[in-house]
């Protein structure tokens, strides 16, 4: 991308030598010396635009001409940061009053898995995660999360989730993205936990087979347990159309108080407060290397992390005060 062109204020210009019939008068008469005032730094309202505007103009330009990168996995940066993070902020901040505890847990630098439970219906948890890190870490790091098969298997969605930075639940992308220094977030329930009815909230459901903890342990990076509060509540999951989840080739089909007795408005999420709190790493660098083959090892730590997030969801929930506030 070419530099961007810099417009000199008259101070900064040379100043013109004076003609030969200047130089001739010996006495110039006095002249008051001008007043200058200061120029106010430009504000919100003023420059602060002027900036907005020509930065959006100039994105714009970029997106038209094809002048931006993404990574090998479809990760756009610049389209996640100045749009994608900007559209879910509001949702964020003033919608589900996201409280973020621990984030000092997350290393300033390379890389590290954090491990979340899931909930909702609907995964909006994945993405206010994101926000959580990117907007609350120091370093403002971003979350690349894996995601499963169907997620890119949807038109729209399989374009959106690429460029957020998600890719595959496999732990070939997983350890790939963990050596390169990233940071790397799994829900090991999948759809169990974000399909489980109301009645099972905060209960963490199976883990699977510990695949995350033989990723971590290959890359010999930290696991960062995560608990999150007030996603179980957004859609009350109280029955599952199985009939119809199976025609449309999804895992399961939500029936909710408002949904879909309302239409399109019972898809619109409770206003619930949130709380994130991610937990202390667990260290898996003084491993060997065979140790990610030890299904004994594997076991204990998947064992480790779960109970860890369990404990702090039950400590969360008896110190929230309302659901909603």
């Amino acid at each position: 991308m070419a530099d961007a062109k810099v417009i000199p204020f008259d101070e900064d210009r040379p100043r013109r030598r004076p003609s030969s019939a200047a130089r001739r008068v010996r006495v110039a008469p006095e002249v008051p010396e001008p007043v200058v005032e200061a120029v106010p730094e430009p504000t919100a309202e003023g420059g602060g635009w002027d900036r907005r505007i020509a930065g959006g103009l100039s994105f714009l330009r970029r997106r038209l001409t094809g002048e931006y990168e993404v990574d090998e996995f479809g990760y756009d940066k610049e389209l996640t940061d100045q749009v994608l993070m900007s559209l879910l902020r509001p949702v964020y901040d003033k919608y589900f009053r996201v409280e973020v505890k621990g984030i000092e847990n997350i290393p300033k630098e390379g890389g590290a898995l954090i491990v979340a439970n899931h909930s909702g219906t609907l995964p909006l948890d994945g993405l206010m995660l994101q926000v959580a890190v990117h907007d609350q870490h120091p370093a403002q790091r971003h979350l690349r999360l894996l995601a499963a098969d169907l997620v890119f298997m949807l038109p729209v969605v399989n374009e959106i989730a690429r460029k957020a930075g998600h890719t595959l639940a496999c732990a070939e992308d997983a350890q790939r993205l963990l050596e390169a220094g990233e940071l790397v977030g799994v829900m090991p329930e999948g759809f169990k936990g974000i399909g489980k009815p109301f009645g099972e909230r905060y209960k963490l459901q199976r883990f699977g087979r510990g695949g995350f903890v033989s990723t971590a342990l290959r890359a010999g990076t930290p696991i960062v347990p995560c608990s999150i509060v007030g996603a179980e509540e957004i859609y009350p999951m109280i029955g599952n159309a199985k009939t119809l989840a199976r025609l449309l080739g999804i895992p399961y089909f939500p029936i909710t108080p408002t949904f879909p007795l309302l239409g399109p408005l019972g898809a619109v999420p409770l206003p619930t407060k949130w709380t994130i709190q991610f937990g202390e790493p667990i260290v898996t660098a003084g491993y060997a290397a065979e140790a990610a083959e030890d299904p004994m090892l594997m076991f204990n730590l998947t064992d480790q992390v779960r109970e860890q997030i369990q404990h702090t969801l039950y400590k969360l929930l008896v110190q929230r005060r309302s659901v909603f506030f």
